[in-house]
């Protein structure tokens, strides 16, 4: 305990971003438009999905998933920054602002598992191509979905439980865009040792373990690539897993490089910037990284297209 006076918090208050009230409106309207992007293009790629049957495939059920999971992410941080920029006063409940921190850790989370989950398609697809039906079983993919929503649920409900324990001092300002873990962190007066300590270990099974795996099965396909005669075999496996390995740098990199490897400057400026990295810019570019370089998805456009006129 510090010598700090203890209160009873009922709200917080969002600093925000670290912009000047004359570029307030441009960046308004830029966050809106990402956000929209963001909604649009995962929406579409869950739809595609949904519509078209040779889209039914394990890979597209993670990727599925993904989306909806990216959707989720951005809209628990993003309406409340627009609602932020444009309110004179910032506030956030305290119930609501444990209740974001809890759907945050969920939907980040959750992305983590199934980029691993989509390495491992990826890996049997390439290095066990024959056997790919057997292994990749809809059984297996059905449990390793559920397994991931279920262990993200205890992970997120575990350190909203021991925030929840936790007396907050009188300072209720947070200098970040969302009730971001961290930040909580610094606004308590009793011990966060064991909050820290879960955190920590909690961070080797959600980010280092994943990371590691997905590392491991990309040296195996490359390895596998290697072998490949054909140069149409090699660059229908580099494209395969390109979009992958594009995904997992952008999401990874910056969480790890933000909570596990912090700056020798970690300023509030750049923490909130990196921040938005994975926040914003990750969950608009996945729907566009996936469906560009990613011929499977152009056809089911096509397709659903072709469809339109007779249907009306």
């Amino acid at each position: 305990m510090t010598g700090r006076n203890q209160s009873t918090i009922s709200e917080f208050l969002l600093l925000g971003l670290p912009i000047q009230p004359e570029h307030q409106n441009l960046f308004y309207a830029l966050f809106l438009t990402m956000y929209l992007t963001t909604v649009l293009g995962n929406l579409i790629i869950i739809v595609l999905i949904r519509l078209d049957y040779h889209l039914h495939t394990p890979m597209y059920l993670f990727l599925s998933n993904l989306s909806f999971s990216d959707l989720c992410f951005s809209s628990v941080t993003i309406p409340k920054l627009l609602q932020t920029m444009q309110n004179q006063i910032p506030t956030i409940p305290y119930a609501g602002c444990l209740t974001q921190m809890y759907f945050f850790l969920f939907f980040g989370d959750l992305e983590s598992f199934l980029l691993v989950a989509m390495a491992y398609d990826r890996y049997v697809v390439i290095c066990f191509p024959l056997h790919y039906p057997t292994i990749m079983s809809p059984k297996l993919c059905l449990s390793l979905v559920v397994l991931s929503w279920v262990l993200t649920m205890f992970h997120a409900m575990l350190h909203t439980l021991l925030m929840a324990r936790l007396c907050f001092c009188a300072e209720n300002v947070i200098p970040h865009f969302f009730c971001d873990m961290s930040a909580l962190l610094k606004l308590f007066c009793s011990d966060t040792h064991v909050n820290d300590l879960v955190i920590f270990i909690t961070a080797g099974l959600i980010l280092i373990i994943p990371f590691v795996l997905i590392v491991v099965s990309c040296g195996h396909i490359m390895f596998s690539i290697l072998k490949i005669p054909s140069v149409q075999g090699i660059h229908k496996a580099f494209s395969t897993c390109s979009s992958h390995l594009s995904v997992v740098s952008l999401f990874y990199g910056t969480v790890i490089g933000l909570y596990l490897c912090p700056l020798a400057n970690n300023s509030t400026v750049k923490h909130t910037v990196m921040a938005l990295l994975y926040t914003v810019v990750t969950p608009m570019l996945n729907p566009f990284i996936y469906s560009l370089r990613n011929r499977d998805i152009k056809e089911a456009i096509g397709r659903i297209l072709q469809k339109i006129p007779f249907s009306l």
